[in-house]
């Protein structure tokens, strides 16, 4: 597609950028949303009712085979042109703070460092007393323990009826406050509270972007929707804006 010439301009003039993005940056990779991983065995299970710390706790090697089966699908699908148009972008412009709603790390793995995860990380493990992460579990076990206080551990993820990481929030905040630019990407833009960064952003003075192949709840409050994939388009933009 053509990306417009004051897309170009602002993005280039940007001292910092703002990046939220969503799920449908990850299912251009071929992973599967939340809803559409429920097959096979876990079908009669409602993913809903499996996120959770309750129900962790009734039964923690149930949410164990399903995170570690979760954790094998997502583990063999690869970055796509849109991380890396991203992980790109950071190294063109003075600033970038890059918020992901997406557990699977493939932004990491593309090149981008220092990525905001408001949602935690599928790869990771934390102990459910202490909520550190934890690198030497026994990961075989069925329900494994923290090496260090004998407690459980946890997948990383923010589960359902739990916070976003303070830290995430505050410096999502704070991007938003100072930011020239913000891209929200392959996101529907429903989840709370990364549904409001935009607004936070538009109000701050910044020029707000969305790229997604369908229109949002955010569509009719930005100054320009690219429609498409971000596969396609982010890399287009970066061509764009590294022309002479």
């Amino acid at each position: 597609m053509s990306i417009p010439e004051a897309v170009v301009e602002a993005v280039r003039a940007a001292r910092h950028i703002l990046v939220v993005t969503g799920a449908g940056v990850s299912a251009e990779s071929g992973v599967p949303t939340f809803r559409e991983a429920q097959t096979g065995l876990w079908e009669q299970f409602d993913p809903h009712e499996l996120a959770t710390p309750e129900a962790f706790l009734r039964d923690p090697e149930l949410i164990w085979r399903w995170y570690h089966w979760r954790r094998e699908l997502v583990s063999r699908v690869r970055p796509n042109p849109g991380h890396y148009a991203l992980a790109e972008l950071a190294r063109l412009v003075p600033g970038l703070t890059l918020i992901t709603q997406n557990v699977d790390g493939l932004h990491q793995r593309a090149g981008s460092e220092d990525v905001v995860e408001f949602h935690g990380n599928l790869f990771e493990d934390r102990c459910f007393a202490e909520g550190c992460v934890v690198t030497n579990g026994d990961m075989d076990a069925p329900a494994p323990h923290c090496p260090g206080c004998g407690g459980l551990l946890r997948p990383g993820v923010v589960w359902f009826g739990e916070a976003i990481p303070p830290q995430a929030l505050h410096t999502a905040g704070q991007a938003a406050a100072k930011c020239d630019v913000f891209l929200s990407v392959g996101t529907s833009s429903l989840v709370w509270p990364a549904a409001g960064l935009g607004d936070a952003a538009r109000e701050s003075g910044a020029m707000l972007i969305e790229i997604n192949p369908d229109a949002t709840t955010l569509t009719d409050r930005v100054h320009h929707y690219l429609q498409g994939k971000s596969g396609e388009v982010l890399p287009e933009l970066i061509s764009s804006i590294a022309r002479d």
